[in-house]
């Protein structure tokens, strides 16, 4: 971040200065997880559901932290000079609020139900091949992450990929407030958190609340092949592009298709290419080109960005594991995502077999069932070899995709995770793609870690015994 100085943060913030007076030095960083606090540091104490930075302050002081911000109450024998706050969460939204008037930096937010995190990254990924710039970094999208990614802009960044989340009405409004983004970015409108928006229309609207804050000098770019998406440009204040694939859209794709672990396309006779398997992504791609564009990219540099983009790990990340390709898409899922994560399986060139692991879709409310039996009917119709399902559901979705054409022993139900292997050991054979995809809380990365570890114990067993001299 830029050079802050302790006056401008305690004034920032409406703290009181407790300790020695560091006018004149500067916070790198804040921190607020005292194992990653580093020389120079400032430490801010949050509040959480399971623990409690205020307990960690020792820590934080001994991994050389220069100063701290706290609670009133918490500030007893505090081993840093630090700053009292009466909520050190307002006060971190304070103090992000106010650093981000000191920015030229051009914000750009991207919110939507599905693909925030493929658009933000593969959007860095391109504009940072010519320009300097930052993203968000991980997930972090809320009430703390966009504050903390706020914080992590610094003097030299001509842009900023901040990513917006929200699970329910009114949460994107107050992230873009705060963010105050001169460009913004919807995704998709989807089935996702139903349980606390209630309907597709609420998520809309709250998605929508990005649009009622960017400048009227600003530029929004919305997904043109989503009914909902592209609905909100009635309502814009600033310029609008549409990306997508149909004919009102105004950067268009065509041609689009995927070619075992790369999808490819034309906009305006221009061919891109990005090294990420199934067209979903056309989107994300679709509004990096727009973006790109207004930054002054030409076409031929934005061709090379997008080359420069990898998924994130857990994000539709296709790598070779032993004698298989093994696509780790484990870190959420949704209705949209898994119908996407069928496309991918069927659209692989080339496999032996395509073999689906899913867990539970969460927090879809009363249509949860409903949604899951879609989702056995999307595996079959996509032609997939093999279905394992693990979790409350899984008896919903595997009877759906048997009423729908696969046959009983293409179709397992795994109650733990951790019997998972020996399946998969029967079902596996050189060529193989599986495909690995639930909510959160399933923790399927403990399915994708079986299956390296089984791919290993393959080559170990495989490897041919040397005969003494």
């Amino acid at each position: 971040m830029r050079a802050v100085t302790f006056r401008d943060l305690s004034h920032a913030v409406q703290g009181r200065t407790i300790g020695v007076m560091l006018q004149d030095d500067t916070f790198l960083r804040v921190e607020t997880d005292s194992r990653r606090v580093r020389r120079g540091d400032l430490f801010w104490a949050l509040r959480g559901p399971t623990h409690d930075g205020h307990d960690h302050l020792a820590e934080a002081a001994e991994r050389g932290a220069v100063a701290c911000v706290a609670e009133h109450g918490r500030i007893e024998s505090l081993p840093l000079p630090t700053i009292a706050v009466s909520d050190t969460r307002l006060a971190l939204v304070d103090f992000a609020a106010w650093y981000r008037t000191q920015l030229n930096t051009r914000i750009i937010g991207i919110t939507g139900s599905v693909g925030k995190t493929t658009t933000r990254h593969m959007l860095y990924s391109t504009l940072s091949s010519r320009i300097p710039g930052t993203e968000s970094p991980g997930n972090f999208n809320n009430q703390i992450g966009v504050p903390l990614s706020l914080l992590g802009i610094s003097a030299q960044d001509q842009f900023a990929a901040i990513e917006l989340a929200a699970s329910r009405s009114g949460e994107i409004a107050g992230l873009t407030r705060l963010a105050r983004p001169e460009i913004g970015i919807i995704t998709h409108v989807a089935p996702a958190h139903l349980a606390t928006f209630g309907s597709l229309e609420e998520i809309a609207r709250t998605k929508g609340e990005l649009l009622d804050y960017l400048p009227e000098d600003g530029l929004a770019v919305l997904n043109g092949d989503n009914e909902y998406v592209r609905d909100m440009a009635s309502f814009a204040r600033c310029n609008v592009i549409l990306v997508g694939t149909g004919d009102r859209c105004d950067v268009r794709a065509e041609h689009v298709r995927s070619e075992n672990g790369q999808m490819r396309f034309t906009v305006e006779g221009h061919e891109y290419s990005v090294k990420a398997p199934g067209t979903h992504l056309i989107t994300s791609a679709l509004a990096t080109i727009a973006v790109a564009r207004e930054f002054g990219m030409t076409s031929n540099e934005i061709a090379t960005g997008l080359l420069e983009f990898l998924p994130v790990p857990g994000r539709c990340r296709s790598v070779p594991v032993g004698e298989w390709t093994l696509i780790d898409d484990t870190y959420n899922a949704s209705p949209a995502s898994m119908a996407a994560a069928c496309e991918v399986l069927r659209q692989w060139q080339g496999a032996t077999r395509r073999i689906l692991i899913t867990g539970d879709m969460l927090e879809l409310g009363d249509q949860s069932r409903a949604y899951h039996e879609n989702l056995g009917r999307q595996a079959a119709a996509a032609g997939i070899d093999g279905l394992i399902s693990i979790g409350q559901q899984a008896s919903v979705v595997l009877g759906a995709a048997r009423q729908a054409g696969m046959a009983g022993g293409c179709l397992a139900h795994c109650a733990e995770g951790e019997i998972a292997d020996l399946l998969l050991d029967c079902w596996l054979e050189p060529g193989a793609v599986v495909l690995v995809k639930g909510s959160r809380a399933m923790r399927m990365e403990t399915i994708v870690e079986q299956i390296r570890d089984l791919a290993a114990s393959r080559v170990v067993t495989e490897r041919p015994v040397r005969r003494a001299a």
